[in-house]
């Protein structure tokens, strides 16, 4: 199983598509901050024991004995002769986690079985090995998904969850030693065997494309712990999944192939911090192949151009592994980059540990406004085919959210779901809302998303395996009655007494008269009153991240960087302070409304590199545990020789191919639901019929004396479902001709500026 041995090192050859930033080696100050780290990921359960780790090789050896018994059965079957009979083979072949070495405890394991061309798909594969595995005392929860975009056989054999594909290869015979890695293995294949071949040739690419596979593993390790806590673990719900935050870590490894996990988490936080989406990520070159399969080109083909984030997977054929992201979703993990990199500067200055690094992001404290999802079914088959179908729409909704309200209407999705343990069946996503930071707004601007939402919920019951009792109801719930279920323990925590980075960092913004990089944005209901002026905070729910008494508290983030950098980086040229491996540079904060426009627009800003390349100042440079100590011209050519060498990696013949950050199959799915009217019978949860032709997804509604756009969502302020009636009154009151008594909307979000709730709350 696997592929042939994979080597440690890189014996000194270059990888990566460009120079490495630095070469040099770890300091002391790396080697004890990278013990600590490796400490810090074994205390919080990461590291699965040799018990399991031998369960799963015995595991993984009966899957692959299982599968051999099934292509000699299947080749009696078909009638061939007894020789070919007893070459006949199939292999299994593993990737993801656990072939990166980043899985933990009960991690689901991604296997391959590859098979000759003799055993098909549909008739062999979901149906004499599904039944032979469905006769197995050690197989259980045993679920085919035959139709998905990559097929896949999903169970428990011995309580170990196993994703398994299947390829089926032009091959009479399969070869033990067969070697994967090879393009020429994809020759009259179908599509479904290239995709499912994908992973594992990405894997194994990626762990021969990095200097050092343990420092790879355990900064991965890091990073996906990191990206949990933080809520962008999810590629369904529009951030980054396992295989794009491999392929990250892995070029900060070409980047900087010497240094250890502590230097290389805080160059994680560096580099993407000043990367410019949509410049795309690549360990390697993209190869046109020569088997005419499709690969990632902006500059031929159109749907390329849309993509944000674009992170290029290595092996042939090389594809974006991140076309989920959205513009929220990009803006979302911008942030959250900025943070770490703030606090691996204060890490460098003794004024944070990792426990800051890892504080849990508190989802239901950073927002007014949310949207809930309610999804139900009549038994638990039923919700687990209707649950999958429905997480892989939500992306839409936030696409659909942004594109109509003209990205003013961010959307913050929750990576996760919650269940209701009083109501069986049932489960709920959410989705935090806030304005656009940095935009003028004028009083009393709002946002009417209904027609928005009954076109997601329209999408959404089209689902072909629709089934009564599948049901799915959207609402709009302020903070303070966001149900208690979604809670650690059903409990509602008190007010948060206990000081977090986050905190700090929104009381830092306050004092310097700025909001900084938090995002501090004001989303205001008519019937939220209560909490005009406060700035979004992100406040630990948890409590599980301990500060460590006044070093936290005294620390103080920088809302601004320049002139103020704490962390060392090496460059290109090896400037360093006192000699060592530690060099200062200035990593200067652009600002939100900088940022935020090149995210918006998916254009490259060429005005982002010169303008912080022009901050050649002094700056504060910080060596190991030590005081911070000046540093003035040598920093100052540092600085700007990091700032050329990143400004070399994003450069390349992918440049500025957007134009807008919409979807291709996004506006088709519109158009067509605006000109269809679906006529279903009259069932309680089946679909709504609808017609909805030629309207505008999210518009200004006036109010009815003119004056301006109205305000009004339930005195309540509680849960408002967005109901076809309403939908209704709101349509036929926008159609002048034939004028309608306006009724109260369920949903219609105002939102006030940040200065104006300001001088309200003062």
């Amino acid at each position: 199983m696997g592929s042939p041995g994979l080597g440690n090192r890189n014996n000194g050859q270059r990888l990566g598509i460009t120079e490495p930033i630095s070469l040099g080696g770890p300091t002391d100050y790396d080697v004890i901050k990278t013990r600590e780290l490796e400490k810090y990921l074994q205390n919080v359960g990461l590291y699965e024991s040799q018990e399991e780790a031998v369960g799963r090789e015995e595991v993984l050896g009966r899957l692959d004995q299982t599968v051999k018994n099934w292509v000699k059965a299947i080749s009696r079957a078909k009638g061939l002769n007894e020789q070919l009979v007893q070459e006949a083979n199939a292999k299994i072949f593993t990737f993801g986690s656990y072939r990166l070495g980043v899985h933990g405890p009960g991690a689901d394991i991604d296997t391959l079985c590859v098979g000759p061309r003799h055993a098909t798909r549909e008739e062999d594969f979901f149906g004499e090995l599904y039944k032979m595995l469905s006769e197995m005392p050690e197989v259980s929860e045993l679920h085919p998904v035959p139709d998905a975009h990559v097929p896949v056989m999903k169970f428990k054999f011995k309580g170990v969850s196993i994703d398994l594909l299947y390829a089926k290869l032009s091959l009479w015979v399969i070869p033990e030693d067969l070697d994967i890695s090879q393009d020429s293995i994809l020759q009259n294949t179908d599509e479904q065997t290239v995709r499912s071949l994908n992973g594992c040739r990405v894997t194994d690419q990626i762990l021969r494309l990095v200097p050092n596979i343990q420092n790879f593993r355990t900064t991965l390790r890091c990073m996906r712990f990191w990206a949990k806590r933080r809520g962008v673990y999810s590629n369904v719900a529009g951030f980054l999944g396992g295989i794009n935050w491999a392929l990250l870590v892995a070029r900060i490894c070409q980047l900087y192939p010497n240094a250890l996990p502590n230097m290389l988490v805080s160059r994680f936080f560096r580099v993407y911090t000043q990367w410019r989406w949509p410049n795309p990520v690549m360990l390697c070159a993209i190869e046109e192949g020569s088997l005419g399969l499709q690969v990632w080109d902006p500059r031929k083909n159109p749907k390329d151009r849309y993509h944000l984030m674009p992170i290029i997977t290595p092996a042939y054929p090389c594809m974006n592994s991140s076309y989920n992201v959205s513009s929220s979703t990009l803006r979302i993990m911008t942030d959250e980059f900025q943070r770490g990199s703030e606090i691996c500067e204060a890490m460098e200055a003794n004024k944070a540990d990792w426990d800051i690094l890892f504080e849990s992001y508190a989802f239901f404290e950073a927002y007014k406004n949310y949207l809930q999802i309610d999804i139900s079914a009549e038994n638990a088959d039923d919700l687990r085919k209707w649950k999958g179908w429905v997480e892989s729409r939500l992306r839409q909704l936030t696409l659909k959210i942004e594109r109509h309200t003209y990205n003013m209407l961010q959307c913050h999705p929750h990576p996760g779901d919650f269940q209701d343990k009083s109501r069986p069946f049932h489960g709920s996503y959410f989705m935090g809302l806030q304005r656009k930071q940095g935009v003028p707004v004028n009083e009393g601007e709002q946002f009417d998303i209904r027609l928005t939402v009954e076109e997601f919920k329209h999408s959404v019951n089209m689902y072909t395996l629709w089934k009564p009792g599948m049901e799915i109801r959207v609402t709009h719930v302020k903070r303070r009655n966001i149900p208690s279920f979604v809670f650690p323990g059903g409990v509602r925590p008190s007010r948060p007494s206990k000081v977090t980075w986050d905190s700090m960092r929104v009381s830092d913004a306050k004092v310097s008269g700025h909001a900084g990089p938090d995002k501090s944005g004001e989303v205001k209901g008519v019937a939220d009153g209560q909490d005009d002026g406060k700035k979004r905070k992100r406040v630990d729910d948890n409590g599980d991240a301990q500060l460590r008494s006044s070093k936290y508290i005294t620390a103080v983030p920088s809302s601004s960087l320049e002139g103020h950098v704490g962390s060392p980086v090496s460059t290109v040229s090896s400037c360093s302070t006192k000699g060592d491996y530690s060099d200062a540079t200035g990593l200067i904060e652009t600002t939100r409304e900088k940022a935020e426009s090149n995210m918006t627009n998916g254009l490259i800003n060429s005005r982002s590199l010169e303008e912080l390349s022009s901050h050649n100042g002094e700056v504060d440079g910080s060596v190991g545990c030590n005081p911070p100590i000046k540093v003035s011209a040598d920093a100052s050519s540092c600085t700007e020789a990091e700032n050329l060498a990143i400004e070399k990696i994003m450069s390349g013949p992918y440049g500025a191919h957007q134009a807008f950050p919409q979807e291709l199959e996004e506006l088709e799915d519109d158009l067509e639901f605006r000109n269809q009217v679906r006529s279903v019978e009259n069932t309680k949860s089946g679909p709504v019929e609808s017609s909805m032709s030629d309207l505008a997804g999210a518009a200004p509604v006036p109010s009815s004396n003119g004056a301006g756009p109205s305000t009004s969502l339930h005195a309540s302020g509680g849960i408002e479902e967005l109901e076809p009636a309403e939908l209704t009154a709101m349509i036929s009151n926008r159609i002048p001709s034939a004028p309608v008594a306006q009724r109260k909307p369920l949903i219609r979000l105002n939102f006030t500026s940040l200065g104006k709730a300001s001088e309200k709350s003062g």
